[in-house]
């Protein structure tokens, strides 16, 4: 009988494969949550795959922590301002990466007990934000105009989540990009 009271008190877990893709979700949703990274991707500071590259960000993150599950919040923080300063050229000196690392540490922590409360909590709030969001995003170098409005993503991706509450800055005039010979579009680097 006490075996039986046992199992009651402390239901099983769910399987590793579960718990992983609960933990991949909820870096993808601290990633998409943290204002610096949102500003970046909307800019396309990354180019014009910005949003893959968040996307692959969240995978890298995972990753850290695959490759070394002693990972802490100083190794979280450093991936965070190196990926932002390689791949999107953006030096992040307000303290908001280690609050994004401790909040990954956290959803972590729930994650692999089982708890996923937090984690839904977010996607239900990215879920509302995303559906009450009328933000014009303004576009980078390469989109064309009749893209902007029209989206091949599913719902249920991610890829999308850097809408946020704050106005989108007018667009400025883009130059025609050169195309060489070779079919390939010539990158122009930021003026500093």
């Amino acid at each position: 009988m006490a075996t039986n009271m046992q199992t009651q008190a402390n239901p099983p877990l769910p399987s590793a494969e579960i718990i992983q893709s609960q933990f991949d979700m909820a870096i993808a949703l601290a990633l998409a949550n943290w204002p610096a990274l949102t500003l970046a991707v909307q800019n396309q500071w990354g180019g014009p795959d910005s949003a893959d590259k968040r996307d692959w960000f969240a995978g890298a993150v995972s990753d850290l922590f695959l490759s070394d599950p002693e990972t802490d919040a100083q190794d979280v923080e450093d991936m965070l301002l190196q990926v932002m300063n390689d791949e999107f050229d953006v030096n992040v000196d307000d303290d908001s990466a280690l609050a994004v690392a401790n909040e990954i540490l956290l959803l972590r922590k729930d994650a692999f007990e089982g708890n996923f409360n937090r984690i839904t909590e977010m996607q239900q709030r990215w879920s509302e934000k995303k559906g009450k969001s009328n933000i014009n995003i303004s576009k980078g170098e390469g989109e064309d105009e009749s893209d902007s409005d029209d989206s091949d993503e599913s719902e249920d991706d991610y890829s999308d989540m850097g809408d946020n509450s704050r106005p989108a800055a007018a667009p400025k005039p883009k130059p025609v990009p050169e195309v060489d010979d070779d079919g390939f579009t010539k990158v122009v680097g930021k003026k500093r």
